[in-house]
């Protein structure tokens, strides 16, 4: 069994400005004892061979990922060649699908009020190119975007798989994939696909969600706006696991 994160951020984002690098990145995944990670930067794909030394050494199986924005919508690609950074359509992604078969194809956040999430009427149309729903860990007690992914998932028989979507390495712990599979990409896809795995999840406590929240869709979009340069906004310091005391497990 396999503790797998599948959507994070680093300092190597092209889109978004993110505090941590790949490597403190890779060593509090290890810390938190996961076995497998995905750097899914947005449109694109990290060059993952300098760090597979270090990832090893800690015990951690890098996975290619990336967060594609395809027709202004954002859909995680799991495992998939660079190729991946030039699917614009989703007519593109029914080709690489077609055509790389080792990978999973995951809606990320789908039902979060975001102008670049996928929303019901897009996972319904292309939802024979959905191959697992994202459990998100932004979420708190009385405030839970996941709960139509839940009912989307049930409805068209799609596993969900827990993820941190990791902007601040706070996010990274509280929600989470637990996989039956040898430690291989393609292995791991597999079991997704065939639905072998957990969710689990814990609600972020409620000073730790405000402060997220105040970080990246206040703080970072005002930056820009003003025109700041590349700043870092500082990581807050909060214990491990974010707060919450209440751990709840989804099984698929």
């Amino acid at each position: 069994m396999l503790k797998v994160e599948l959507h994070s951020h680093t300092s190597d984002d092209p889109a978004d400005r993110i505090p941590h690098s790949t490597a403190d990145l890779i060593n509090r995944a290890a810390d938190l004892g996961y076995d497998a990670l995905a750097i899914t930067l947005h449109d694109r794909q990290l060059d993952l061979d300098p760090w597979r030394r270090l990832a090893a050494s800690r015990g951690l199986l890098l996975i290619p990922g990336i967060e594609r924005t395809i027709e202004g919508k954002h859909v995680l690609l799991i495992n998939f060649p660079p190729v991946a950074e030039q699917v614009d359509s989703f007519a593109d992604l029914a080709d690489l699908k077609r055509e790389a078969r080792g990978g999973v194809v995951i809606a990320p956040h789908a039902f979060f009020p975001g102008s670049a999430c996928l929303g019901r009427p897009m996972m319904d149309r292309y939802a024979h190119l959905i191959d697992a729903v994202e459990y998100n860990a932004m979420f708190a007690r009385g405030v839970n975007f996941n709960r139509p992914a839940e009912r989307w998932a049930r409805l068209h028989g799609r596993p969900m798989v827990g993820n941190g979507d990791v902007h601040r390495l706070q996010q990274l712990g509280t929600t989470y994939t637990i996989i039956d599979a040898p430690p291989e990409p393609a292995a791991i896809c597999g079991a997704i696909r065939a639905g072998r795995l957990r969710v689990k999840a814990r609600p972020l406590a409620w000073p730790t969600t405000l402060s997220l929240v105040s970080q990246l869709l206040i703080a970072e979009p005002l930056r820009d706006l003003l025109g700041v340069g590349a700043t870092k906004i500082a990581d807050v310091k909060v214990a491990p696991g974010g707060g919450g005391k209440r751990s709840t497990e989804i099984s698929l």
